[in-house]
């Protein structure tokens, strides 16, 4: 019994690979934790905000590292020194590229192609919350949110955002990772009714600290799989 309890917690704690099939072969979906999320495809290995509240060095190295916005829990040099080769690339925003020599720019509206898969920037931003009255915690411009093409799969990665205009207004989108935590995104709720927009096949709760994502699937409704992973 004590040996199944044991069992039951690592594979709760233990991030959940998803494989995914696409025209020009197997997808690796990887949630480490918080707003971290690894990619291998192609024999490439991507990295998206690494995070240093995870032992990173047990993963693989990146060939290209994608930086979402400049704060501490997207852009950790830490994390990026664990995750990094001699040969890696990186690509951000500009207020991130640069403090990263070398780093591509990425602004919102951009589409570049890397090693064979095809990036879009999109905009990540607040509506409405913010530290006081008159600021928000991520104003529109700065950010990134990314859409990956791998073969035929197109995969959101969406930063720190509330429900903004340009994610409903996407389209055909098969995975999204959607924040949902208050104050600095949104809440589960609002992910939810945000996904019903756009309609991503898949949809993964990220970047959700203590919010409880447990309803999301019933609020989506059966068109769109929920996958909760354990990546606060």
């Amino acid at each position: 019994m004590k040996f199944a309890s044991i069992l039951v917690s690592f594979l709760l704690l233990a991030p959940q690979v998803a494989t995914e099939k696409t025209s020009k072969g197997d997808l690796k979906i990887t949630p480490i934790t918080h707003g971290t999320v690894m990619f291998e495809f192609g024999g490439k290995v991507i990295h998206v905000d690494p995070y240093s509240v995870a032992d990173l060095s047990k993963y693989p190295k990146a060939d290209w590292i994608f930086i979402t916005d400049i704060h501490g829990d997207h852009y950790d040099p830490k994390a990026i020194d664990m995750v990094k080769k001699a040969s890696t690339k990186f690509v951000a925003p500009a207020v991130v590229a640069d403090k990263m020599p070398g780093a591509t720019v990425m602004k919102n509206g951009e589409t570049k192609d890397f090693d064979g898969v095809r990036v879009e920037a999109i905009p990540m931003y607040n509506l409405k919350r913010g530290p006081s009255a008159g600021q928000l915690f991520h104003d529109k411009g700065r950010g990134d949110g990314y859409i990956f093409t791998f073969g035929n799969k197109r995969v959101l990665v969406a930063g720190d955002t509330e429900c903004i205009p340009e994610l409903q207004q996407l389209k055909n989108i098969d995975i999204a990772f959607l924040p949902m935590n208050l104050p600095y995104t949104m809440p589960p709720e609002e992910a939810a009714a945000c996904a019903k927009d756009f309609k991503p096949k898949v949809l993964y709760p990220y970047h959700y600290g203590d919010s409880n994502v447990s309803g999301v699937q019933a609020m989506v409704g059966k068109d769109i799989e929920v996958r909760v992973t354990p990546m606060k």
